[in-house]
């Protein structure tokens, strides 16, 4: 790109250079020129490859490396590592604290990842051994949250069937979800027996990313989770007994089971889903 600009100023620096000589008798050889302005863009080539080979040299051995939460890489006898964050920003704002699963409240999520990182590592700086299990539950400071009753917990599941359906289905009318999925949705608007296992699968779907592996990690739920925590007191409860080995994993499996689904309903589709490019 630099090269085709300075070209065009060659062209208009040479018409130029044509009147001038015209006009003055040819005091100075335009083609003298014409070569010295050539030389120069021949060395800005050789500079900018030049920086770009040592722009690669400068690559750090961190750059191909890939921390999980709390964790952060650096530089140990020129090979990268992952080691517990040294440093966490400051929160003052109350809103970015967050509410742990232990009803401890940290300064924010990089506090919360990084004092589990401490534990999971056996460093002194580990406050209680139970944080090497902690994650976060809701943002903002812990608060105490409404108990979920039996007949609650009996319903919820329809609640969230149809709480799912009517997200997916704003989602659809706004354009913020993929032909795919909105083709779920549209057949369960047509067809009421699809309505709640379409939606059942475009949430798992959608929570199954990183990585997708066909089953949802603690990690994962929390989008869902962490949000609609301190508003929907079942929400918590409900989905931890979708976990029902308690691997901290949720299979599609455990899913349907928890939402009081037909797993046979949900297979293909999200098998459909999970193959697309």
């Amino acid at each position: 790109m630099r090269r085709c600009v300075l070209l065009v100023c060659l062209a208009i620096i040479t018409a130029i250079l044509g009147v001038s000589s015209s006009q003055h008798n040819g005091s100075e050889n335009p083609n003298t020129i014409d070569e010295d302005i050539f030389k120069i863009l021949q060395d800005d080539e050789d500079y900018e490859e030049l920086k770009e080979v040592e722009e690669e040299a400068e690559e750090s051995p961190c750059d191909s490396i890939h921390c999980s939460a709390g964790k952060e890489c650096v530089e140990e006898e020129g090979e990268g590592a992952c080691v517990c964050v040294r440093d966490c920003p400051k929160e003052y704002d109350t809103r970015r604290h967050v509410c742990s699963n232990h009803n401890q409240t940290f300064q924010s999520d990089c506090s919360l990842y990084q004092a589990r990182c401490w534990c999971e590592e056996g460093e002194g700086r580990c406050g209680q051994e139970r944080i090497r299990h902690a994650h976060i539950e809701y943002y903002g400071e812990c608060r105490r949250i409404q108990e979920c009753s039996e007949d609650d917990m009996a319903d919820f599941p329809r609640r969230m069937r149809e709480w799912m359906f009517n997200v997916m289905k704003e989602l659809a009318e706004r354009d913020e979800i993929s032909p795919h999925y909105k083709q779920l949705e549209k057949e369960a608007e047509s067809d009421q027996s699809r309505r709640w296992s379409n939606a059942a699968v475009w949430q798992w779907c959608d929570l199954d990313k990183h990585p997708r592996d066909n089953a949802i990690s603690r990690h994962e739920l929390f989008p869902l989770k962490a949000p609609l925590h301190s508003l929907e007191h079942c929400l918590a409860p409900f989905l931890d007994t979708c976990d029902g080995d308690t691997d901290h994993m949720v299979t599609l499996e455990e899913w349907a089971k928890c939402l009081e689904l037909e797993l046979e309903e949900l297979v293909d589709k999200c098998e459909g889903i999970q193959n697309m490019p």
